[in-house]
């Protein structure tokens, strides 16, 4: 049945490699069950609700790829996405969560439609490679300081921001922090750093989920020896698992079909979907594309065959993700590491889909992960995203020049969709007033774009 299902021998593969890939695949993502409910807890979500949806989201994205596509790809809730959702739409531009939601919902829809037809390759050929590419980077360096602010290693201070002070006074959500509270798990941060890079330079499987773990069972050992003091006015808890309610599977009832469709006419919501279906459309794609060419599974013309199926399944899980509570859902490039161990077809997703159903009950470990100790994962992901800058062409100054703007705008903005608008907008207006539009054949939906993101800060 296997066999007629997935095509092992076709794909020369057999039951054991794939289950085996499977399960490396849910290694180094797992993570992402104890990064999403601490993000998009910050925007005032229940924590153990979005594990929940995580991790059903987790399950149907990832089972749509095996059976729409059969290729050996995961899927769960983006991180940059999740961030995006959290740090700019709801508390950096202050839309509620249930709003935040119907974008990412109205994306998922869209996406679909896309995904249907050949509109896709359109909106992919008119933004500039170069701009792809500074995209992701502008995302790793906002992950990563959203990661050191996780981990309280930068807070705010006379320099608008500053390096933890471990000898000096600090102040954490208004209170002082003292060095058993919060200057502990700054320095167990630190370590889980070092621990995760050297985890990742060594080549272990599932070394940003094993970076986690062991950054959080040093703190676990800081609070029995008494180094660490849980204080809850910083925001510090205990780190030990509540098994009080046993394994019992967070409701999903705080937020699930939570939307919100009151103002979806604005020019910010579309500003705020653009930017949600930008990234997901061109991260889906570059995963896909990168993770199939080390799996050798492109045509001869350099083209995934079934891809219409693969970024059908990614809508889909987008669209029941935000029904389920959880930001777009996407295709995750830690599918590489299953590939590497030999995975080729969906018996791979299978695993992996299952695995994370499995992890529903589990809750009140994932739960219990704090926020120091997930946010070594963000900063290690942040390089991962850093690396695509070597895609930039840096001897044209017409294109380094958006693609800087558009990377800075990120961090420094504290937004993603900045950098996407204040990147396009650079783009066309330097190509425009060098005359080199012609020459590179800037599309008409680039300049349709930069029309929409100059009015919205004109009148927004």
């Amino acid at each position: 049945m296997l066999e007629k299902l997935f095509k092992l021998s076709e794909n020369k593969t057999d039951v054991k490699t794939e289950v085996l890939a499977g399960v490396t695949t849910f290694m180094t993502m797992a993570y992402i069950l104890a990064v999403n409910p601490s993000i998009l807890s910050a925007a005032g979500m229940d924590s153990g609700a979005v594990f929940t949806a995580t991790a059903l989201a987790a399950f149907v994205g990832t089972l749509l790829m095996a059976v729409l596509a059969n290729y050996p790809f995961a899927l769960a809730p983006g991180m940059g996405l999740n961030a995006y959702f959290a740090y700019t739409v709801v508390i950096g531009m202050g839309y509620s969560w249930q709003y935040a939601l119907t974008a990412v919902f109205a994306e998922g829809i869209v996406f679909i439609v896309l995904s249907m037809t050949n509109v896709r390759e359109a909106i992919f050929n008119a933004i500039p490679r170069n701009l792809k590419s500074a995209v992701s980077v502008g995302i790793g360096l906002f992950i990563a300081f959203v990661g050191m602010q996780n981990a309280h290693i930068v807070i705010g201070g006379s320099t608008l921001i500053e390096l933890f002070s471990l000898d000096g006074y600090n102040q954490v959500n208004g209170v002082e922090a003292a060095f058993s509270d919060v200057g502990i798990t700054v320095l167990l941060a630190i370590i889980g750093v070092i621990i995760t890079g050297i985890l990742v330079i060594k080549n272990v499987k599932g070394n940003i989920l094993w970076g986690i773990l062991i950054t959080w069972g040093l703190g676990i050992i800081c609070q029995f020896a008494g180094l660490y003091v849980p204080n809850a006015e910083v925001g510090c808890y205990s780190l030990l698992p509540d098994f009080s309610n046993g394994l019992a599977i967070p409701s999903l009832s705080p937020i699930f079909c939570k939307l919100d469709f009151k103002g979806i006419f604005s020019l910010d919501f579309i500003v705020i979907l653009f930017a949600f279906l930008f990234v997901d459309l061109f991260d889906t794609i570059g995963t896909l594309v990168g993770v199939s060419s080390k799996a050798d599974m492109l045509d001869k013309d350099g083209k995934l065959p079934r891809i219409k199926g693969a970024l059908l399944a990614d809508a889909i899980a987008t669209t029941a993700g935000a029904v389920l509570g959880t930001s777009t859902t996407t295709t995750f490039v830690e599918s590489a590491s299953g590939v590497s161990e030999g995975g080729r077809t969906g018996l791979t997703s299978v695993t992996t889909a299952i695995l994370f159903g499995l992890s529903l009950f589990l809750s009140p470990i994932f739960l219990a992960i704090p926020s120091f100790a997930t946010a070594p994962a963000l900063i290690i992901v942040g390089l991962y995203m850093l690396t695509n800058v070597m895609n930039i062409d840096f001897s044209d100054m017409s294109e380094a020049i958006p693609c800087y703007i558009c990377i800075i705008a990120m961090p420094f903005f504290y937004s993603i969709s900045e950098g996407i608008s204040m990147g396009i907008i650079a783009y066309v207006a330097f190509n425009l007033i060098t005359g080199k539009v012609k020459e590179k054949k800037v599309s008409v939906l680039m300049y349709v774009l930069a029309v929409l993101f100059i009015l919205k800060y004109i009148f927004l």
